[in-house]
């Protein structure tokens, strides 16, 4: 019998995050309630619901602006605690900005390494703000200003900002809202090129579909499933052929994954690590 890992399995890789039981209220206004769920290094997951299903709620415990009530967050199995939060890039929905105020897009992309004011900006960080231009396909904008720009291209500087930053966790939050299709496009061609090492986070309000990069799918309880204030994980089948970066897929809202299960397609004992094909 010939033994070896599986090193590609997602149950092989460390977990980025994990909600153990999490809790959490506004006063008498329930929005979670022993919700479980964990995270593989360089998965592509979306968090699923429709608006007012506690999304935010979730993005805030994540991003430590909350605290959960009960249960635990674990990140990068260190606990929830400043210094890891840190390794979180986070792109939000809209950005608060002062269109009276002059900033291009290189200076606001180089907002993603300013960790410190009393640090130096060095040749690392340049060369890191210009790899994550790159990244995001947003280098001829460089010298443009922010205020100038589409709400696509907004948000691919945005992208770049929290690239800057090496994050090992990217959190992007309704990615796609009033973006046109080239932006869209260019984002997620990103974002297929970051999966497998960057772990990404995907927040949306559309329950009927996700992009065909997504191993799997996180959706806010609901009372079908009798998991109202819980988070169920369900698997999604390929909608559109061609590029998986530019296709779409369907969540199959009707087969739920327990939530100690990895990968849709794992239906293999956790301590059996071999390859099936290699049992003899």
């Amino acid at each position: 019998m010939k033994e070896h890992s599986v090193l590609n399995h997602p149950a092989d890789r460390k977990i980025s995050l994990r909600f153990d039981s999490v809790s959490f209220s506004y006063g008498n206004f329930k929005v979670l309630e022993n919700a479980c769920f964990h995270i593989h290094q360089g998965e592509f997951i979306a968090l699923v619901g429709p608006n007012g299903s506690g999304k935010t709620t979730v993005l805030k415990l994540l991003l430590g602006l909350e605290q959960p009530q009960s249960g635990k967050i674990d990140l990068f199995g260190a606990g929830s605690t400043l210094g890891e939060r840190n390794r979180i890039g986070y792109v939000p929905q809209q950005s608060a900005y002062d269109p009276a105020f002059p900033i291009s897009v290189w200076e606001a992309v180089k907002m993603g390494r300013l960790t410190s004011l009393s640090r130096k900006f060095s040749e690392g960080d340049r060369a890191a703000v210009e790899e994550a231009m790159a990244q995001a396909e947003i280098t001829d904008l460089a010298n443009r200003s922010y205020a100038a720009l589409s709400g696509g291209q907004r948000r691919r500087v945005l992208a770049a900002r929290a690239l800057a930053a090496k994050p090992e966790i990217l959190i992007l939050d309704e990615p796609t809202a009033n973006m046109d299709r080239e932006s869209e496009e260019r984002l997620f061609t990103t974002l297929g090129k970051l999966k497998g090492n960057t772990t990404v986070l995907i927040v949306t309000h559309d329950t009927g579909f996700v992009s065909a990069l997504t191993d799997r799918v996180l959706c806010m309880g609901s009372r079908e499933t009798g998991a109202e204030y819980g988070i169920v994980q369900h698997r999604t089948v390929a909608e559109e052929k061609g590029a998986p970066s530019l296709g779409t897929a369907r969540i199959i809202h009707g087969e739920s994954i327990p939530g100690d299960q990895c990968d849709p397609s794992d239906r293999r004992d956790p301590s059996d690590r071999r390859d099936p094909e290699d049992v003899e």
